[in-house]
Order: structure tokens, then sequence, then C-alpha cells
């Protein structure tokens, strides 16, 4: 978290909104559901879909959080069994 909150950082975006934006810029059949309570949160996770982001910042964000250092199950074991059924 702390790579992808500096990059977010030098953006001038919190990392949700560049985490969303990289979601987005993977393919149109991805379609990010970001929870919140407030309307606050609610504004700053649709400015995301505004963001725009280069080949070379997806690098960037994809070497910050490379894919063999993302460990552990989607969800605890109780609901892993609710998966697929």
């Amino acid at each position: 978290m702390d790579r992808l909150k500096a990059v977010a950082t030098r953006r001038g975006v919190t990392a949700g909104q560049l985490a969303l934006a990289w979601l987005l810029a993977r393919g149109h059949d991805i379609v990010p559901i970001p929870g919140t309570k407030r309307r606050t949160y609610l504004e700053e996770n649709a400015a995301a879909a505004d963001m725009h982001l280069t080949a070379a910042q997806m690098a960037e964000l994809e070497a910050a959080v490379p894919e063999r250092e993302v460990v552990g199950q989607r969800y605890p074991a109780a609901a892993m069994q609710a998966v697929d059924r």
C-alpha cells in the first residue's frame, strides 16, 4: 500500500482513485463496484473515471504492486464456501 500511496500522492489523487483508474484502464469488460457510505467518497470514486493513465503510468503501478506479492484468499474461509454456488 505504501508504494501505491506514493504514486497516488505524486499524481495528486487518492490511492483509491488510482486503483479504480487502473482497473478501468484494464479493459471495458471490467466494472469496479466500490462500496461507500458517504457522498464525498462516492464523488471521489466517480472522479477516477475521468483519470487517464498512460502505458508508462500503468507499468509504474504494476511495478509498485507486483502480482507475485499479492497473496492470500480473496475472502475468509467461511465466505469461500459460497463462491461459485
